[in-house]
């Protein structure tokens, strides 16, 4: 996968958002409580998964725990194209896939990143237009998105899982560039040069503080740095959402009201939610219930993956680490320790840790 077909084009090249969206939902919804709640309400896009996906879904936790699906949208409609150059045919792929579960206590979460180009089995699914798709025995996972929008996007990732997703949050270009800026922007640290003309990032080894549009194109970036690989474009991500939460810690939200306006009106355009979700009160409910999980309570791991025998370009969940991991998370236990062992290591750290390995090839 450190090259993609000579097919694909930059313009598929999209955004990997790495959790903004919940860390937002985390550090600011508690804040919210005394906004003007009519107009941050008419920010947000909301899509009804339940209604479209009915009873034939994964049971839904009864002891607290829950999940959420969080994606990134390639898509170039409005604003977004003035970022991201490029066109997609009028259709957007999620190319940025995040497993949250959050246990039962709500005092720890595990993130788990889903490679766009991981080959799945893809449910049958209804398109925009009310056409059925056919279910596919081995697409990759962010295909979900284009053929059947955020409900099939649930519906794969139910499948895949085994868990049920309990709420959708999905964030597409404009709206990650604007909730940087909104923050003040993010410090990101590189021990190697980042030099990469498709995502237009250009940084000399060092601490860096980015804007909205640089820091798009840091969770953008991939061939400027490292093996050019898709695995090691998550680490980067996973870099971003660590920068994130300290910056939003950091703004003393609570006694600055002009800021905490500012941002909740960012956060809640940004956002698209599943209906049950898709209100400024379902918002501050789920920051209250998860607001003692900072940067120290987030396991962020890979889904295990190794390259596809049928394609190189692309990768399938490793056996038995993939199967474990979700076994764990359906019971509500931490990340094994066998699967944070075998992350990939982060490009942009020139001295990776000794437990980080590259995307295994058994």
């Amino acid at each position: 996968m450190s090259e993609e077909r000579k097919s694909r084009t930059p313009r598929r090249r999209a955004v990997r958002i790495a959790l903004f969206a919940l860390a937002g939902l985390v550090l600011v919804g508690a804040a919210l409580g005394g906004i003007a709640y009519w107009k941050l309400n008419r920010n947000i896009r909301s899509v009804d998964i339940s209604g479209q996906l009915g009873t034939a879904r994964p049971p839904a936790s009864t002891g607290g725990a829950f999940n959420l699906l969080v994606l990134g949208s390639d898509s170039r409609a409005g604003s977004n194209g003035n970022l991201a150059g490029g066109d997609t045919g009028g259709t957007a792929r999620s190319d940025t896939a995040m497993v949250v579960h959050v246990n039962q206590a709500h005092t720890a979460a595990a993130v788990v990143s889903i490679p766009r180009d991981t080959l799945v089995p893809r449910p049958a699914c209804t398109s925009a237009d009310g056409k059925q798709v056919a279910a596919a025995r081995s697409a990759m996972f962010n295909s979900a998105y284009e053929v059947g929008g955020p409900a099939c996007a649930v519906k794969t990732a139910e499948q895949l899982t085994g868990m049920r997703m309990d709420h959708f949050v999905e964030v597409d270009f404009a709206g990650f560039a604007a909730l940087i800026d909104a923050i003040g922007g993010v410090d990101v640290t590189t021990t190697v040069a980042i030099d990469d003309k498709d995502s237009g990032l250009h940084l000399d080894a060092g601490t860096h503080h980015l804007g909205g549009q640089q820091a798009l194109a840091f969770v953008r970036t991939r061939h400027g740095v490292g093996d050019g690989s898709d695995l090691g474009r998550i680490e980067l991500q996973k870099e971003m959402v660590r920068a994130m939460l300290g910056q939003v810690g950091s703004l003393g939200l609570g006694s600055n009201p002009v800021a905490m306006w500012g941002l909740g009106d960012k956060l809640t355009s940004a956002l698209t939610t599943d209906s049950d979700l898709a209100s400024v009160s379902s918002l501050v409910g789920l920051a209250q219930t998860v607001k003692k999980i900072g940067p120290d309570q987030l396991t962020m791991v890979t889904l295990p993956v190794v390259y596809a025998p049928s394609d190189p370009n692309r990768v399938v969940p490793k056996s038995p680490e993939a199967a474990q991991l979700w076994t764990a998370l359906r019971a509500d236990q931490e990340v094994p320790r066998a699967v944070v062992q075998q992350q990939p290591t982060n490009p942009a750290d020139a001295v990776p840790s000794a437990a980080a390995s590259t995307v295994s090839t058994e």
